[in-house]
């Protein structure tokens, strides 16, 4: 059971009960990671990742030091870029709501933050803010907004968490912190991060795009007990009917994030679940990754996901320009008139 007893006034409990009911009726949703990681696709100085590794995950892979992969941000101008446009996919697709990296794992923000000057207005020839932008075209188009939001693994901050948790799932191949740039783990203090960046990062995001849906946050691996409370009880203070997922840590959340492509069981014991997957192998984009999901397997797995009382949040890796790629959108326009002729 999670862990969500933070007391609210009669008014602000209404809000968290309505947007617990509205998840749970939403069904399926839009994921979307963009960022920096965008612009080497998976490739770096002649290499390829391989195909199991996902691609937002390029620095960590590679071990490139923040001197040189923040340089990304000086060429990083998508110019394609239409959050209307991605909206209407996500509306048409079928999808009620959608979810965006604000920030990843690699520190960059993709909105405009006084915390930190690495982010996508202060950075990047492009000067725009993303989140903002995506704010006023859900809003226009009658789609919910949600916001991801790396709360612990932060690479660009010399004492982001994950170095008391060992090397990731990813293989073996390498570690949840950056010790390439800051090697001495015993001179890492998360609490640092949590206060100079993460929380005011956190406010920001709550405090100036309007009403969120959720924030989904990532990897709890580091942030303590303590930690999480608070940030929970930030998100309550500043939007009562913000919903929290699992990943926030430590048992608390409103409802619980699946697995990456975990799908529910059957006689799972389901209050409010959602299982985040990807359309091809990869979450960022990654240009060697063709191993796309057909349309009528995201149907089977839309399917299952609504028989069994979970949403399925299918996530989008849109490229260096600003777009969505052209055969993730045939795939969800064809998954949706499918849904709409056959199941729905």
């Amino acid at each position: 059971m999670l862990k969500n007893d933070f007391t609210l006034s009669a008014n602000d409990q209404a809000k968290l009960d309505a947007a617990k009911e509205w998840f749970r009726n939403a069904g399926y949703g839009m994921m979307i990671h963009w960022g920096l990681y965008a612009l080497p696709a998976g490739e770096w100085k002649g290499e390829r990742m391989k195909q199991k590794y996902i691609g937002e995950w390029i620095q960590q892979y590679f071990r490139i030091p923040n001197a040189e992969y923040s340089r990304l941000a000086a060429a990083f101008n998508p110019i394609c870029f239409n959050a209307e446009e991605w909206v209407k996919t996500a509306k048409d697709a079928g999808m009620k709501y959608m979810v965006f990296t604000s920030k990843h794992h690699d520190g960059f923000a993709m909105f405009h933050s006084k915390v930190s000057k690495y982010n996508i207005v202060d950075a990047t020839p492009f000067g725009r803010d993303v989140v903002g932008e995506l704010a006023e075209a859900c809003y226009k188009h009658g789609i919910k907004l949600g916001l991801y939001y790396s709360q612990d693994l932060d690479w660009n901050h010399p004492d982001g968490g994950g170095y008391l948790a060992g090397k990731t799932w990813s293989g073996g191949y390498a570690w949840w912190t950056n010790n390439w740039d800051f090697p001495d783990k015993e001179a890492k203090d998360y609490s640092r991060c949590f206060e100079e960046k993460i929380k005011p990062q956190v406010k920001e995001i709550l405090t100036n795009y309007g009403d969120l849906c959720l924030i989904w946050f990532d990897t709890p691996k580091t942030i303590s007990p303590a930690q999480t409370d608070e940030l929970y009880r930030m998100v309550k203070t500043y939007q009562p009917g913000c919903l929290v997922n699992s990943r926030i840590g430590n048992g608390y959340g409103d409802y619980t994030s699946a697995g990456d492509n975990e799908m529910p069981k059957e006689g799972q014991d389901i209050r409010l679940f959602e299982t985040p997957a990807t359309l091809n192998d990869t979450w960022g984009y990654k240009v060697s990754d063709t191993n796309w999901k057909s349309p009528q397997e995201v149907v089977r797995l839309r399917k299952l996901c609504r028989d069994r009382g979970a949403n399925y949040l299918l996530n989008v890796g849109p490229d260096y320009l600003g777009r969505i790629p052209a055969v993730s959108c045939d795939i969800l326009r064809e998954a949706g008139s499918i849904w709409d002729n056959d199941v729905k």
